[in-house]
């Protein structure tokens, strides 16, 4: 028996399931909608108590496991720890503000759209949790089916094929994962699926060669970085601005997360034969994506290249495997995640008002909407890692360990950073000042429940950004355990 402290693991995944299934039952749309917001805070509530009942000063601070496929070698174990809970964070806080900010009185079958969320956020959780490879495995496609269907089911007019590209992408990287998982499960002492058995896997330097591809596909893609990307602004042109805000703030995340649980640790040997092709590729891709953001005149496909460039950085920066670029990257994923959402709210907000997300068919709407324009302009500076902002202190430890690394990667992935204030300026510019026009004349004030969001939002970024070191004390122990397995092996 264990206690509900004991327990925080395995409810942060439960509550959000429980609550998928209460929403697939419900017949009115209101009450999907209400069910789903309450059924996140709650989510939330319980992730925030979880912290105040475990030891920061420990690798594992929360560990549960239960009889699960005892046969095959597996346990349902899940591990909260600093990285862990971060990313529980990040999920518990994004569904909430997602379902106040993204309301759609027009959009139908609610109850199969708000449970499809909420099971989609019980994946992210056990993604971020899960210890044993094969409970990892089953999180990660609980993860993903949903998301195949919720884009499928709702969005622009050739959500589609969007979803089937998405859905063809993610089928090819799933099954590699697979084949690797139960490749190195064959090869444990003890037949165990557990990540300790994992980690002490004999394998040989082929193996370890061949493995880490297959590791290293699966999670490119999830994540994605050039040039495995190419399903991505597609998807998040098309689908549901609600869904690319799951997509873009939170599991992107589980491909970043994976290369510092899984990958790395699990194949050490080879690291250094295929370091430079990696940060070189993630590299390409951040300079690649800024330029391509740079030419939109669509706001979601801008924003979308956005995000791929920001993934590019964090991936180069891992494989430095260096401890500012470690605590960067993971300081990061939290930032960027919020970041990105304040984006996406607000390209929601202009697409729901207005039905345009074309830069060259708005402006003024600061005339129309200050307050917007105020939050708006903050989260922007903090996507461009504005210092006293969030993303800073992330991307200034990144470029640390970069350019400790190799300066001219450093010095090419300083471009985006560039190439970032250029198109977001330019696009605060056009959007937000100038005069209006016969489509933005008719905005009007915002909404309540999106500047409270966006408002919550601003709080973290400033928050985080000029106190950063709550973060890192709770990140710490966590990030610099699996860097030594790493440096030591």
């Amino acid at each position: 028996m264990f206690s509900a402290i004991d327990n925080f693991p395995a409810l942060m995944i439960w509550l959000p399931l429980l609550g998928a299934t209460i929403s697939f039952l419900l017949k009115k749309d209101q009450q999907a909608r209400n069910w789903a917001v309450v059924s996140s805070v709650l989510t939330l509530g319980l992730t925030i108590t979880s912290l105040f009942f475990t030891g920061s000063s420990h690798y594992l601070l929360t560990q549960v496991s239960y009889i699960w496929l005892p046969s095959l070698g597996s346990s349902f174990t899940l591990s909260l720890d600093g990285i862990s809970w971060m990313l529980c964070l990040l999920t518990a806080v994004s569904f909430p503000l997602i379902f106040i900010s993204t309301f759609d009185p027009a959009r139908t079958r609610a109850n199969a759209f708000y449970g499809l969320m909420l099971m989609a956020q019980a994946g992210l959780m056990g993604v971020f949790l899960a210890t044993d490879a094969l409970t990892f495995y089953f999180f990660w496609e609980l993860a993903l089916i949903p998301v195949y269907f919720l884009a499928s089911m709702w969005g622009g007019e050739r959500r589609i094929q969007a979803a089937f590209k998405f859905f063809i992408y993610t089928f090819v990287g799933s099954l590699l994962l697979l084949i690797g998982i139960l490749y190195v499960y064959l090869k444990t002492p003890d037949q165990s699926f557990s990540l300790s058995a994992f980690y002490q896997a004999p394998l040989s330097a082929t193996e370890q060669g061949w493995l880490f591809w297959m590791f290293f596909l699966a999670f490119a893609i999830k994540m994605p970085i050039f040039p495995f990307h190419t399903w991505q602004p597609d998807a998040y042109e098309q689908s549901d601005t609600a869904v690319t805000m799951v997509l873009s703030a939170v599991m992107v995340k589980m491909g970043v997360f994976a290369l510092m649980r899984w990958l790395l640790p699990l194949f050490p040997s080879v690291l250094k034969q295929y370091d430079n092709i990696v940060i070189g590729l993630s590299v390409v891709g951040v300079v690649y994506a800024s330029c391509l953001a740079m030419v939109q005149d669509d706001l979601k496909r801008l924003v979308a290249y956005s995000s791929i460039a920001h993934i590019g950085l964090m991936s180069a920066a891992i494989f430095t495997r260096s401890m500012e670029a470690w605590h960067g990257a993971t300081i990061q994923m939290f930032s960027h995640g919020i970041n990105i959402l304040g984006m996406w709210i607000v390209v929601a907000l202009i697409e729901r008002k207005l039905g345009i997300r074309k830069i060259s068919e708005l402006g003024g709407l600061a005339r129309k909407a200050p307050t917007l324009a105020i939050l708006f302009l903050v989260v922007a500076f903090a996507n461009v890692a504005l210092p006293l902002t969030n993303a800073f202190v992330g991307e200034f430890l990144m470029f640390a360990g970069l350019f400790k690394f190799n300066m001219w990667y450093a010095a090419v992935a300083g471009l985006g950073i560039i190439l970032s204030a250029v198109y977001t300026l330019n696009m605060i510019k056009r959007v937000m000042f100038g005069a209006t026009n016969g489509v933005t004349e008719t905005f009007g004030e915002t909404g309540r429940p999106v500047v409270i969001a966006l408002t919550i939002i601003v709080l973290i970024i400033f928050a985080t950004g000029v106190y950063p070191e709550p973060l890192f004390n709770l990140i710490e122990s966590s990030s610099d355990a699996l860097l030594r397995r790493i440096l030591v092996r």
